[in-house]
């Protein structure tokens, strides 16, 4: 199965944003152990070179988890930083806006395009340029009657909301209609990765990933 059409049913996306890679790989461990199978690891442009410090970790997880776990990239703002994710492993590709060029690029690769958006005109825009999913963000700011009003006319485009997701909206976005929900601070705590706490990461991990369960099991038939 293609990695974008297991998100579609998994619908759950847990944001991996500068966590070192040994303990990256310790909460990547915890998902897993938590039945959560997709982790985005973000570029950090606030470092010297953001590419190399993002191959690392893809390298590692790749290396430890294999093809248990869908990993894809975030925060991509270039064709240079796609080319380097698709070369290290990564299966897909999330930014926070539409760039054409990136959407592109990731395409030609074969990688799956999940390019961030917000209005109507963007989110179009970003669909006929190639996106698979496209990314409401930041979607606490825009309310779940927004995402209620896009699909209205555009029903044909998944959306995944990121931005306000937690156990309780987690259930209130899919009903809204998200097709899929991402976060990272809401699991992956600095707090808690900082003393080691990865069992405590395991619990929210799984309150997450329960929350999805329960709205599966209500609404698909």
């Amino acid at each position: 199965m293609k990695a974008i059409e297991r998100l579609l049913q998994e619908k759950l996306v847990i944001i991996s944003r500068g966590i070192p890679t040994e303990k990256l790989l310790k909460c990547c461990e915890m998902l897993l152990k938590a039945d959560i199978c997709f982790v985005e690891s973000t570029f950090d442009h606030l470092l010297p070179d953001p590419i190399a410090d993002n191959v690392s970790k893809i390298k590692a997880m790749r290396r430890a988890f294999g093809n248990r776990i869908h990993i894809g990239v975030g925060t991509t703002l270039s064709v240079k930083e796609v080319q380097a994710a698709y070369d290290a492993g990564a299966e897909y590709v999330i930014a926070p806006d539409t760039n054409l060029a990136v959407i592109a690029e990731t395409k030609r690769l074969g990688m799956a395009s999940i390019p961030g958006a917000m209005t109507p005109t963007e989110i179009c825009n970003a669909w006929d340029a190639g996106a698979d999913i496209v990314k409401l963000f930041p979607a606490d700011d825009m309310g779940l009657h927004y995402i209620q009003n896009l699909r209205g006319p555009l029903p044909h485009i998944p959306l995944m909301t990121t931005g306000g997701v937690n156990p309780v909206t987690i259930p209130q976005f899919l009903s809204a209609g998200a097709s899929a929900v991402g976060t990272g601070a809401t699991v992956l705590k600095k707090s808690l990765i900082e003393m080691e706490d990865y069992e405590s990461i395991y619990k929210l991990a799984r309150t997450h990933q329960e929350a999805v369960e329960l709205w599966k099991k209500e609404n698909i038939r």
